[in-house]
């Protein structure tokens, strides 16, 4: 089997992932491949995802490694032996590899949260409001660069109609809901989507108005995708260079604390809609 040259954020996180068994028995690579009785690049391979893992494999590394927590080696063979062909694939050759990360990253959670203080998410737009954004954009978009980030963000928002969707959780800052993106008419109809969205039995959307105060961390938005496993995880992180995933036990329990004390600060789901359809009446 030839060596990847282009690799995914899951499988990546397969490697991380198997790096950090061996960290935690106390291994290093070649400790761990005299064990296996393989040579000492193939672990590394592994590890760096050059090369794909079977899920026999990953049991007997986990033997090797010490490690018992079976519903972990069970959630690393299955991202082994996922044979996904995702839609986002389609857009490989237009878009930056960080647009395809995100889309994978959504489809496979099991849950999501989100904290937004200046933009409403992604999954939650309405196409006239992407619009609006990408408009915004610096250098500008134009042609077909243009329609395909359009596309693919439509594209994304799909995983909210799955026949068993992840549980989505969002928190919005009021600053988000009066930002008038598109002009009036457009803004109004964002509201109007997010109420109807938020009218989902998997969809919970909550409002911190700004009366509620100060908040926790930097102000930046946050998206939390919840794996098989809580060591599974991810933090995705926005930037004007692009996205950050992060997924240390240190940072994913950090991001949970913030989360968690954002969602206490918030408006209840009721309070939150009736909120939104104030702000909605006004424009």
């Amino acid at each position: 089997m030839p060596p990847r040259t282009v690799t995914t954020a899951r499988q990546r996180r397969l490697g991380a992932e198997l790096r950090r068994l061996r960290e935690a028995a106390g291994h290093n690579s070649r400790e761990a491949a005299a064990l296996l009785g393989v040579d000492h690049t193939k672990v590394s391979h592994m590890e760096t995802a050059r090369f794909g893992v079977s899920g026999d494999r990953i049991r007997a590394l986990a033997c090797v490694y010490g490690c018992d927590d079976q519903a972990h080696i069970e959630a690393l063979i299955k991202i082994a032996e996922d044979r996904t062909k995702g839609w986002w694939l389609d857009y490989s050759e237009t878009l930056p590899v960080d647009f395809l990360d995100l889309a994978e990253l959504e489809h496979h959670a099991r849950g999501m949260r989100t904290y937004q203080i200046a933009h409403i998410p992604g999954l939650l737009q309405t196409e006239d409001h992407i619009n609006a954004i990408f408009a915004e954009t610096d250098p500008p978009l134009l042609g077909s660069d243009l329609e395909h980030r359009i596309q693919h963000r439509l594209r994304r928002q799909t995983v909210l109609e799955k026949e068993w969707p992840p549980q989505y959780e969002a928190v919005i800052h009021e600053a988000a809901l009066r930002m008038r993106f598109g002009g009036t008419k457009v803004a109004r109809a964002q509201l109007d989507h997010l109420l109807a969205m938020g009218e989902r039995a998997h969809i919970s959307i909550q409002v911190i108005p700004f009366s509620a105060g100060g908040f926790a961390g930097s102000g930046q938005s946050i998206f939390y995708a919840q794996g098989d496993v809580t060591q599974l995880d991810t933090v995705q992180l926005d930037a004007s260079h692009g996205i950050s995933l992060l997924d240390s036990p240190a940072q994913l329990r950090n991001y949970r604390k913030i989360l968690d004390r954002m969602k206490a600060k918030a408006l209840p789901v009721e309070k939150s809609r009736d909120f939104i359809h104030t702000i909605a009446s006004e424009l």
